[in-house]
């Protein structure tokens, strides 16, 4: 997993990009404090939960869009930015590999025709000009 901090802020995580090749029982990914959450579990045949629901929790005034995308076929190269906008990091994405961004800014170029991605984002979406600025 690399974690990618800011240079402004050094000690802020900015993204992760997560590889498949790193997945081992269950990788909580993204630090507990941030609004977007995601695990990796590798399982077992066999394995099984408890039946649960998951109840409304009480929002946060402030919240900002996170986002993750998760490569499912082809690739992806995936630029960060650090808070000031500048590129703090590059790589490929490929099948199963994810992005994420807390805050800072990123890019993606699909380098493969049919690419496929999984794009997870902090809800509820209440369209462009409310969600994102562009760099």
């Amino acid at each position: 997993m690399n974690k990618i901090f800011s240079k402004i802020i050094p000690n802020k995580l900015i993204h992760t990009v997560f590889k498949t090749k790193d997945i081992q029982n269950r990788i909580d990914i993204c630090p507990p404090e941030q609004f977007l959450q995601l695990a990796v579990l590798r399982m077992d045949k066999g394995k099984t939960f408890k039946p649960h629901k998951h109840i409304f929790k009480k929002g946060e005034e402030n919240v900002i869009a996170q986002e993750s995308w998760t490569v499912i076929q082809g690739s992806v190269k995936v630029f960060l930015y650090d808070l000031d906008d500048t590129i703090v990091y590059t790589d490929i994405l490929k099948p199963g590999d994810c992005s994420i961004t807390f805050y800072g800014g990123h890019n993606y170029e699909i380098l493969e025709d049919n690419t496929l991605v999984y794009e997870h984002k902090t809800g509820p979406y209440k369209g462009q000009k409310l969600d994102k600025k562009f760099i």
